[in-house]
């Protein structure tokens, strides 16, 4: 079930509390982070921050850093504007004397290079998506003296998520297991940005969420631009299907592992098999379709067509009784035509998805999609954008009603300062879908509690705890 609203990035500071630097380490960079944009661009910054901590800076809160990173975001145009207007926030706060260093990492950096620099003198370094290794020499310029721009293009070589200072909570991670993506759809920038695709070997990755479930790690969210073609860069050695039974068999202490951004047209049914068989695989997909009509589906560069849609959507049903289908689409894509939109709007009044999230198409005059003609006002856009929101309001609130009685487990993500507790079901992802609200908030973060469905909230179920533990066939709403 999915929340009305905007697109936006996400914004994540670092919030550890700064370390006491001793007279002999006084110089030392106090260093905070801002993380913007997907989850992927999260376990970057993860990353570098265990970077930045192991060269010896001090990691601390953004209010009190000297040094502040900003990972950046360059996907979309308001993605790109959100992220100038931090940077440039920050940089009044150097010119005020109250920053010493702003360092600016990540894909807006490798989508404008040195026109950062033009349009923000204070930024004193830049780091680009493929030199991440080079942040800590970024915050560190007396100690390397390090030039300003670390910036380079694709180049294949050994990379590794692992030793991260995580900014999600304790008991979910996500995991990265491909970068970059060979689809070109004609819309994304992100295989000029982030580059072909590559993935990580199963062994490296089996290392990896075992690392990750030593440190409480309780559920795996598997992340890439494509999941689903993970392994077509290996001559066939390995697939998705292959990861998943892996990860089933080696993550010993892992309740839950959550497959994200899978691709339509690259879901095998081997893929579709070891979704349904692993039982710490939840019966959940979020499977970015984009659109329906055929016309529009050539247009983006989807690889796929309605009936093929279809198809996959109906095995994934029949298939995995229960589980739960996410999706996004955009709408005023160029040339898109009242009747083509009412054709997607139908589709999903039709299908009923379990989540739904849109978004107005954003011009990227550097991709093909950016060129083509018939491009839809903005507030057709809007319009169009509303009106599928609210075709789905209407899908979510029905089939949240429907679980009124039922009984599943949930996570506890949080406990409010009122007492109430914030959970998930196994259908329910971290950040971008409803959640269950628990009133009783005596339990603890990452604990798995069986509960009844008494009500709604909109989108969200009201939940109370269940006295006895559910049988094993019913853990899970799914």
């Amino acid at each position: 079930m999915s929340r009305k609203h905007a697109p936006k990035t996400e914004r994540r500071s670092s919030a550890r509390p700064a370390r006491g630097a001793t007279a002999a380490g006084a110089e030392r960079p106090v260093v905070g982070f801002v993380s913007l944009g997907c989850v992927k661009n999260l376990v970057d910054s993860e990353k570098m921050l265990a970077l930045i901590a192991e060269s010896g800076a001090i990691i601390g809160d953004e209010s009190l850093a000297d040094t502040i990173v900003v990972n950046t975001c360059g996907f979309l145009g308001a993605s790109r504007q959100e992220a100038l207007d931090v940077i440039r926030e920050l940089a009044a706060r150097k010119r005020r004397g109250q920053l010493r260093r702003l360092v600016v990492v990540g894909c807006l950096v490798q989508r404008d290079g040195e026109q950062l620099r033009a349009l923000v003198p204070e930024i004193d370094a830049l780091v680009g998506v493929h030199n991440r290794d080079d942040v800590a020499h970024a915050v560190w310029p007396h100690r390397h003296a390090a030039p300003h721009l670390y910036l380079g293009g694709y180049h294949p070589q050994p990379w590794s998520d692992r030793g991260r200072l995580r900014l999600t909570p304790r008991h979910y991670a996500y995991v990265r297991i491909s970068e970059g993506c060979d689809q070109k759809c004609t819309f994304c920038t992100i295989p000029a940005i982030r580059g072909p695709l590559h993935c990580k070997p199963p062994a490296q990755l089996v290392d990896e969420c075992r690392e990750l479930s030593a440190d409480g790690a309780r559920e795996l969210i598997l992340i890439g631009q494509d999941t689903t073609s993970y392994g077509a860069d290996s001559g066939g050695d390995t697939d998705l299907a292959g990861l998943l039974r892996t990860l089933d068999a080696a993550c010993d202490g892992v309740r839950w592992i959550r497959l994200m951004y899978a691709y339509p047209s690259a879901f095998t049914d081997a893929a579709l098999d070891a979704l349904a068989a692993c039982p710490r695989v939840v019966k959940y997909v979020d499977l970015p379709l984009q659109h329906v009509n055929d016309l529009m589906l050539k247009a983006m560069g989807r690889r796929v067509t309605r009936a093929a849609t279809e198809t996959l959507l109906d095995k994934l049903r029949r298939r995995i009784p229960g589980v739960t289908i996410r999706t996004t689409f955009i709408v005023g894509f160029p040339g898109e035509t009242e009747a083509e939109f009412a054709e997607l709007l139908g589709f999903v009044r039709a299908f009923g998805f379990d989540a739904v999230g849109a978004f107005p198409y954003s011009l990227e005059p550097e991709t093909p999609a950016g060129r083509l003609p018939g491009h839809v006002d903005d507030a057709v856009k809007v319009e169009r954008y509303e009106r599928l929101m609210s075709a789905q309001q209407e899908v979510a609130f029905a089939a949240a009603r429907r679980r009124i009685d039922a009984h599943f487990e949930v996570v506890v993500d949080e406990v409010a300062a009122d007492g109430r507790a914030v959970a998930r079901h196994a259908g329910q992802a971290p950040e971008v879908d409803a959640v269950c609200r628990l009133s009783d908030g005596s339990y603890q973060a990452g604990e798995l509690v069986p509960v009844r469905c008494v009500g709604v909230d909109g989108y969200d179920l009201v939940v109370r705890p269940l006295r006895q533990p559910l049988p094993v066939a019913r853990s899970g709403l799914k």
